[in-house]
């Protein structure tokens, strides 16, 4: 007799998420459906949020920015080498204008939520 084995683990999909910097929104698409849009802060002017297409690589949960006055970065998932991330930030009323140092800034929930996301489709899926 024969036995076969089948993992049951579900595919892994394809999480894109999109800044648009002029309108300082989030789209966050799975699989290519759009799934959640929201406000967020990037660069101020002198402080890009760097164009183009960037793979995320690392995340952390609880990170604290060892460049700036170790302000908290909750939830962060990090797309360049040199530090660039999408976190959470307190500071929700400046979401939908430029207000950060580079990175990409979200309100607590959504960051968590999305952390969430990419945690569960893998980091190395995510765009």
């Amino acid at each position: 007799t024969s036995v076969m084995l089948f993992t049951a683990g579900a595919a892994q999909a394809k999480v894109d998420i999109t800044v648009d910097k002029d309108n300082q929104q989030m789209t966050v698409a799975v699989d290519g459906v759009a799934r959640y849009h929201w406000p967020v802060s990037t660069g101020i002017p002198s402080r890009e949020t760097p164009n183009g297409s960037f793979r995320a690589f690392r995340m952390e949960e609880d990170h604290y920015s060892k460049e700036f006055d170790d302000a908290p970065m909750p939830h962060s998932i990090f797309f360049t080498k040199i530090g660039h991330a999408i976190h959470g930030t307190d500071s929700v009323g400046r979401l939908g204008t430029p207000a950060s140092h580079g990175c990409v800034r979200l309100s607590r929930d959504n960051a968590s939520t999305l952390y969430a996301l990419v945690q569960k489709e893998g980091v190395l899926n995510t765009t």
